[in-house]
C-alpha cells in the first residue's frame, strides 16, 4: 500500500507526517521539485518513527515520478500562495500549470490512483486535475469542506465549552467566502446547535468560519498547514481503510443541486472507490439561495481558467 503526497511544503509535509503516524499505508512517498527539500522531510518524518511508535516508511525525492509508481492515493498540495501585486488571474494561471503538470505524471505512473486536490485556489485547481487527469469524478476530488467544517467545530467548542468530538456538521459550497455552513445541521452530541447558541452568536461564528483562512494568514503571514495537512490525511484515510466515511469534499457534479460541470462542496461517502456517493440534502429556500450564490462565484473563477485555454 503506497499514498503519495505532492509538495513538501508545510501542508504536505504534514499530511504525510500524519500518514506515516497513523499508519495508514506501507510507504508514504512525499515529492518536491525544490532540490533535496523532500528528501530531508521524509528523513525527519521517518527518525520520529521509533518515537511515535509507527511502522509506515516515508521517502522522499526531489522531482523523480518514478519513485511514486503504483500509488492507490495521491494528494496533490503544490502551488504557490499568492503574492503581492499578483492578479487573482495569475495565481490560477501559475497554480493551474503546476497543478496539470503534477496530475500529468501521477497518471502516468499510477494510473489507477485516487487523487486529492490541496492546492488552491482550491475549487478550479480541483477543475483543472479532473480536465487534465481523464478520469471519473469520483477518482479526482478536493479537500476543503473537511477543513472548514473543523474550524466550524473547532469555534463552536470554544463558544459552548465542549469537545469538538462531539460536534457535527455540513458546510456547503466553495472554499472561502461564498461557503455554505449549515446550523439547521449541526448538533452537538445530538441536539440542534440552535438550541444551545443564540443566533447572533450563532451567526458571527459563521461568519469568522467563512473568513478562517484569512484569520490564519493575518496571525501568522502566511496560510495554516495542521488542520489542512490532517484534513487531507483524513480523506486519505477513509479511501484506503474503506471506511464509507460521510465528509464535505469539493466534487465535480453533474446535475446534482441542479448544477453541472462545477466543482462545489457537497457532503459524500468516501470509501475505496473514492467519491461512493454524493449526497443530496432537502435545502430550503434560504440555503439554496446561499448555495446558488457560492455557484455564481465559483463559476466565475472557472470561467478565468477555462479562457485561458490550458486543456
Amino acid at each position: 500500500m503506497k499514498v503519495t503526497v505532492v509538495g513538501a511544503g508545510n501542508v504536505g509535509a504534514t499530511c504525510a507526517d500524519v500518514l506515516a503516524r497513523n499508519e495508514v499505508a506501507n510507504q508514504v512517498v512525499l515529492v518536491d521539485i525544490k532540490e533535496n527539500f523532500a528528501e530531508g522531510k521524509a528523513l525527519d518524518i521517518w527518525q520520529a518513527a521509533a518515537i511515535n511508535n509507527f511502522d509506515s516508511r516515508v521517502i522522499g525525492t526531489t522531482n523523480d515520478y518514478t519513485k511514486t509508481a503504483g500509488s492507490e492515493v495521491v494528494v496533490i498540495t503544490s502551488g504557490l500562495p499568492r503574492k503581492p501585486g499578483m492578479s487573482r488571474d495569475d495565481l490560477i494561471s501559475t497554480n493551474a500549470n503546476i497543478v496539470k503538470s503534477v496530475t500529468e505524471q501521477i497518471v502516468k505512473y499510477s494510473p489507477d490512483a485516487i487523487i486529492i486536490i490541496v492546492s488552491n485556489p482550491l475549487d478550479v485547481m480541483t477543475y483543472a486535475a479532473y480536465l487534465t487527469a481523464k478520469k471519473p469524478a469520483t477518482k479526482v476530488f478536493g479537500m476543503a469542506g473537511i477543513l472548514d467544517t473543523a474550524r466550524y467545530k473547532a469555534f463552536l467548542a470554544t463558544e459552548l465549552d465542549c469537545s469538538p468530538k462531539d460536534i457535527q456538521a455540513v458546510l456547503m459550497g466553495g472554499h472561502g467566502d461564498t461557503m455554505v455552513p449549515l446550523p439547521r445541521y449541526t448538533t452537538v452530541g445530538g441536539i440542534p446547535v440552535t438550541e444551545l447558541i443564540a443566533k447572533e452568536k450563532l451567526d458571527a461564528i459563521v461568519d469568522r468560519t467563512k473568513k478562517g483562512g484569512g484569520e490564519i494568514v493575518n496571525l501568522l503571514g502566511t496560510s495554516a498547514w495542521y488542520a489542512p495537512g490532517a484534513a487531507a490525511a483524513q480523506m486519505v484515510e477513509a479511501i484506503v481503510k474503506d471506511q464509507k466515511r460521510v465528509f464535505p469534499v469539493c466534487a465535480m457534479l453533474n446535475g446534482e443541486y441542479g448544477m453541472k460541470n462545477i466543482a462545489m462542496g457537497v457532503p459524500v461517502k468516501l470509501g475505496k472507490n473514492g467519491i461512493e456517493e454524493i449526497i443530496e440534502l432537502k435545502l430550503n429556500e434560504t440555503e439554496m439561495n446561499l448555495l446558488k450564490e457560492s455557484e455564481v462565484h465559483v463559476k466565475t473563477v472557472m470561467d478565468v481558467l477555462d479562457g485561458m485555454k490550458l486543456f
